[in-house]
């Protein structure tokens, strides 16, 4: 399975400290390696999780179109505070799909057409 990997924080000071980020990369690498993936790609994010316009996030579902690959999230709240916006993004993504590392490697990726 190809993934793309979104990593974010909220703030500079764990931006900066790597504790978040370092913990987040520690749970993708895991399910990609129970998975047998691959990143196909990577992209980091420095914003409030209830910010609807995050550059990095808009890149990292447009990398996913691109090449048919699934969006891989540490935790839900990493890519979503709110059921809206979530759902927005799955609407958004077309017949991409999106998993969080939390979830267990035999369970299949949800897409937005399987809703």
């Amino acid at each position: 399975m190809r993934y793309v990997a979104y990593f974010r924080v909220s703030t500079e000071r764990q931006g900066r400290s790597g504790l978040g980020l370092e913990a987040q990369r520690q749970a993708v690498a895991r399910h990609v390696a129970a998975t047998g993936g691959e990143v196909a790609a990577e992209f980091q994010e420095i914003e409030s999780g209830k910010r609807a316009d995050r550059p990095q996030l808009a890149a990292a579902l447009a990398a996913c179109r691109a090449q048919r690959a699934t969006l891989l999230i540490a935790k839900l709240d990493r890519l979503a505070r709110n059921a809206r916006f979530l759902l927005g993004i799955v609407e958004g993504s077309g017949e991409g799909a999106w998993c969080s590392a939390t979830c267990p490697p035999s369970r299949p990726a949800r897409s937005a057409s399987s809703w």
